[in-house]
């Protein structure tokens, strides 16, 4: 069948020499379907055609989750359903100085020794190497499986919010293998719950002194940002909070008033660059400069290890027309320094895992003033929550208007069973497909696993990864000769569970 069926979408055959061409042919196609979290009503519409090309069920509900049931084959016909999951959005980063457009640009792929990667972008393999497993088993006609029921998730990277909306009464299967993990040397068993929430601040708008006729952007660049899981624990810059530092520091020096603080691409990423305008006295130009470059040296030494590229930058910039309250500003700048950011616990159980962390991500504008989001991640819900009611308690001391309130699912955690029947089943498969013993990872991220376990609900899970790099930011990369391995093993997997 063709892979560029209605609604047709273009292929630009950069992976069309590399095998399994059935699962990288797949992953091309959805590199050309824009599909950032919030926009994934086309990569759905393209899914739901794709699965009635194959003569398969497939239902897309308001959020563009999609399910896609398929019957069981090779003598599986009967046995109980197997729910295979993966999510359609990705992580829009792209690196400094390049112009992308995520709502509207293909993602540009790019072949670099054994790794596929993209020019200047993040590269969506999570969760597109996942999906694409996926897509692959529902168009193979020779593998042996039950029963299938794919569940595409829209917003996982997004507070979780397509999952939370998703009908699961729709579901019969009570087995599921996700395909949301980052190496093949583990099979996933367990992992954390999330809960993310926002931070509203009102501005209280006023019009820019006349007395502040100058103006300066300033910027933080250079930050690695990374997974807000995976890295939180490298004691990576934060963006915003590093903004909220220079905002301060120059707020102690001179009378300065602020303007469009924006920051951070999402939630679940560590923000990797930030800026706001500062609406200043012409005779004040040489002192910012000065606190700011006194300030851009503390940062470098700081976080030299962690973030060597750390700076700050000051560009000219015209003057706003209308900047926040003195008192607004000062509320910005507390809120966003007094939220926790990094680990905030390690796991006691499962010893060098993080317990509990929480990540500070973006900075958006909203009608009334900005927007914080921020995402707690933890393996046990009371810590959470816990975690949770501090901020809460935060915020509700600072006044002014400021509120907080959940975003998206509070999604549990999905503990480890050592007697987990698709274990016992991936293993041996694991064995006998790689000639290795595979890993059992119990995970710090947070993934949807705990969601179906609850709501479903689904009494056993794994989960299936591929070797990816850097998820989150323009440097992912995701190893192409990984998904030949892994390959064989999904549909061995899924052609051992009668």
């Amino acid at each position: 069948m063709s892979l560029t069926i209605s609604p047709s979408v273009p292929t630009k055959n950069v992976l069309s020499a590399l095998e399994p061409q059935e699962v990288l042919g797949l992953f091309e196609v959805l590199a050309n379907i824009p599909r950032g979290s919030g926009n994934e009503s086309g990569v759905a519409d393209w899914v739901v055609a794709y699965a009635n090309e194959l003569g398969l069920e497939a239902i897309k509900d308001e959020l563009s989750c999609v399910l896609v049931r398929k019957p069981g084959q090779g003598g599986l016909e009967n046995a109980a359903p197997l729910v295979l999951h993966g999510h359609l959005d990705m992580v829009c980063e792209k690196a400094e100085g390049v112009d992308f457009d995520f709502v509207n640009d293909p993602i540009k792929l790019v072949l670099d020794g054994d790794f596929i990667t993209a020019d200047g972008t993040s590269l969506g393999a999570d969760n597109g190497i996942g999906v694409s497993y996926i897509l692959a088993l529902l168009a193979d006609k020779n593998t042996p499986h039950p029963p299938l029921e794919a569940v595409l998730t829209a917003m996982e990277e997004l507070g979780k919010g397509g999952a939370a909306k998703f009908d699961t009464t729709q579901l019969k299967g009570r087995r599921m293998i996700d395909f949301n993990w980052i190496t093949d040397k583990e099979i996933l068993a367990g992992c954390s719950g999330d809960v993310t929430f926002s931070v509203d601040i009102p501005a209280e708008y006023e019009a820019t002194p006349t007395s502040h006729s100058t103006a300066r952007l300033l910027m933080v660049r250079g930050l690695q940002g990374g997974h807000c899981e995976f890295d939180i624990q490298l004691e990576r810059a934060n963006s915003l909070q590093v903004l909220a530092r220079a905002i301060n520091a120059v707020a102690d020096k001179i009378d300065v008033r602020i303007a469009s603080p924006f920051g951070g691409a999402q939630n679940n990423a560590i923000p990797a660059d930030a800026e706001v305008v500062l609406a200043i006295r012409p005779e004040d130009s040489d002192t910012v400069s000065a606190v700011i470059a006194d300030l851009d040296t503390a940062l470098r030494y700081e976080y030299g290890v962690s973030d060597p590229g750390v700076r700050l930058e000051l560009a000219p910039a015209d003057a706003p027309a209308q900047v926040f309250s003195q008192a607004a500003a000062r509320r910005f700048t507390a809120v966003t320094l007094l939220i926790p950011h990094g680990v905030i616990s390690w796991n006691l159980r499962v010893p060098g895992r993080v317990e509990t962390s929480n990540n500070l991500g973006t900075i958006r504008p909203t009608a009334d003033g900005i927007q914080l989001m921020s995402t707690i991640t933890s393996a046990v819900t009371s810590r959470k929550h816990e975690l949770f009611d501090r901020v809460r308690a935060l915020v509700s001391s600072v006044g002014g208007g400021v509120t907080m309130a959940q975003f998206g699912l509070d999604a549990p955690e999905f503990p480890y069973r050592p007697d987990s029947e698709l274990l016992a089943v991936a293993t041996q498969a694991y064995r006998d497909v790689l000639g290795a013993e595979p890993n059992v990872e119990v995970s710090q991220c947070s993934l949807e696993l705990g969601m179906f376990s609850r709501r479903v609900p689904v009494a056993d899970i794994i989960s299936i990864g591929t070797e990816l790099h850097a998820l989150h930011s323009p440097a992912e990369k995701v190893n192409y000769k990984s998904v030949e391995r892994v390959w064989p093993l999904v549909k061995e997997v899924v052609s051992r569970l009668g």
